[in-house]
């Protein structure tokens, strides 16, 4: 897996005294987002300040330093980062401030932006230079763009030119405007905290941390200005003119289990998904194993579904970091021995169920398998809680090329399980997952499964996302 990088999270904060070490806090709540680099940019009204480094959020903002207390005004926005589109270097830290005709703007983006490559190349036909190449800076080479500055509304103008996914947060010396594109691909939900201050983040969780209360989600098409006015909104594309076309990779992987996106508690998503599973795909077995953290809550599903004893048959590290989102195959494969220990009383002399959320490209699921085998276990039966991955996502999650989905390069259930070297195997089917959400099934995007992408991948988009795929898939991470 190389770098498809941007299901990143963000957090923005307005008119708090502790808006940086709310911010700094709920970035941590976010840190299963990202953990690439983190940054934080404030304003006190008439300047923007900014820090960001690489690693998590607390080595970049390690005490001592003094860096959240030079940071300090009532307005912020924070930024985890995975990278998606970009390499992983400190260029392509966010937030990213620049500046142009109107001033300064500090951009925190989560999400991937699927004609960035036409766009780029447009500008720098005309002598546009660039310094990252993460899709923000596109962004603000439009907004400086002086046909786009004179319109009515520049920001929604300038939205109305992006493709793809976004979940987007602009500090701007006295405000912060979030949006969210018209498909509502990256969850981006609104919260107040006890004292009245207005915030924003990509997942529930995030206001947990600080004691906020979540009030609404972004709609989809629109933008949420927190100003010393408060709260007020407009839409940049006519509400109700387009099907949404949610995540729901989000529900199976990435999001965090006490958050609620899309209407929908993620852990009590994930336990329908699992027992759904568990009616599909039922095996005579001794026991159920989830591999931890995101795979537990369907295991508890498919347990309470099955009649099947339910028991920890891996322990997780928490010092190790999410292995889906790691620089490299060997680095992957080095952090799934340390993450996860086999309980050999749990496993040995059983028929095991072993549940996971997803399987990608398999290796490091094969490795997970092997270790059971040396610890004893009789069977292993694997039950995923999606479908087969088959395609590649060109909406910021980490799904490579199509030769390295191992759904794809695998045509038969057979092939599959003998290479994950498994006694069975049984993918939820598409309808049973969507079905374990709330939203009506053609809310969701499912493009990674299904191949029918919510918003088309034109020939040349689709080009320069496989050229993504194959030049940066990690190998120019710096450690």
């Amino acid at each position: 897996m190389r770098d498809k990088k941007e299901e990143c999270g963000i957090f923005g904060i307005y008119g708090d005294p502790q808006a940086v070490h709310k911010t700094y806090f709920a970035m941590h709540s976010l840190q299963h987002r990202g953990q690439e680099s983190a940054g934080i940019a404030t304003s006190d009204g008439d300047y923007i300040n900014c820090f960001s480094g690489m690693g998590q959020v607390s080595r970049v903002f390690r005490a001592g330093r003094g860096i959240l207390e030079r940071l300090e005004n009532p307005v912020a926005i924070g930024h985890v980062r995975y990278s998606t589109s970009g390499s992983s270097n400190l260029c392509n830290a966010q937030p990213f401030l620049s500046e142009y005709s109107r001033g300064q703007v500090a951009v925190a983006h989560n999400g991937n932006l699927i004609n960035a490559s036409l766009l780029r190349d447009e500008y720098e036909a005309y002598g546009a230079i660039f310094k990252t190449t993460n899709d923000i800076e596109i962004i603000v080479h439009l907004m400086a763009k002086p046909s786009h500055v004179s319109k009515p509304d520049p920001l929604g103008h300038v939205l109305n030119h992006l493709q793809g996914a976004y979940s987007l947060l602009f500090l701007f010396p006295d405000r912060i405007e979030a949006a969210r594109d018209p498909y509502g691909i990256r969850p981006l939900c609104i919260g107040q905290t006890p004292e009245g201050a207005y915030c924003l983040a990509s997942e529930t969780c995030a206001l947990d941390a600080i004691d906020a209360v979540y009030l609404r989600d972004v709609e989809p098409g629109e933008i949420v200005t927190l100003d010393r006015n408060g709260l007020s909104s407009r839409f940049f594309v006519t509400p109700g003119t387009i099907t949404p076309g949610h995540c729901i990779f989000e529900h199976v992987y990435f999001a965090k289990q006490s958050s609620t996106i899309f209407g929908d508690n993620v852990h009590e998503v994930r336990k329908r998904c699992g027992a759904q599973l568990a009616r599909e795909h039922f095996i005579d077995a001794d026991v159920v194993i989830p591999v931890p953290d995101s795979g537990t809550s369907a295991a508890i599903g498919y347990a309470a579904q099955s009649g099947i004893p339910f028991d920890m048959g891996f322990v997780r590290s928490h010092y190790i970091g999410r292995t889906f989102i790691a620089p490299s195959q060997m680095m992957r494969d080095l952090a799934v021995r340390l993450k996860l220990t086999v309980v050999k009383n749990a496993v040995k002399g059983k028929r095991v169920v072993v549940v996971d959320d997803s399987v990608v490209r398999g290796t490091t699921t094969r490795g997970k398998i092997r270790s059971l085998r040396q610890a004893g276990a009789k069977e292993v039966h694997m039950r995923v809680a999606c479908p087969p991955v088959k395609h590649p996502c060109f909406y910021g999650v980490d799904f490579p090329t199509y030769g390295e989905l191992l759904a794809n390069q695998k045509k038969t259930m057979p092939e599959i399980r003998d290479f994950l070297e498994v006694d069975s195997i049984g993918y939820l089917s598409i309808e049973g997952m969507l079905a374990s959400a709330s939203l009506p099934p053609d809310h969701y995007c499912t493009a990674c499964w299904s191949g029918q992408y919510k918003i088309p991948v034109s020939s040349v988009a689709n080009k320069f996302s496989m050229e993504r795929h194959q030049m940066q898939l990690f190998d120019d991470v710096e450690l």
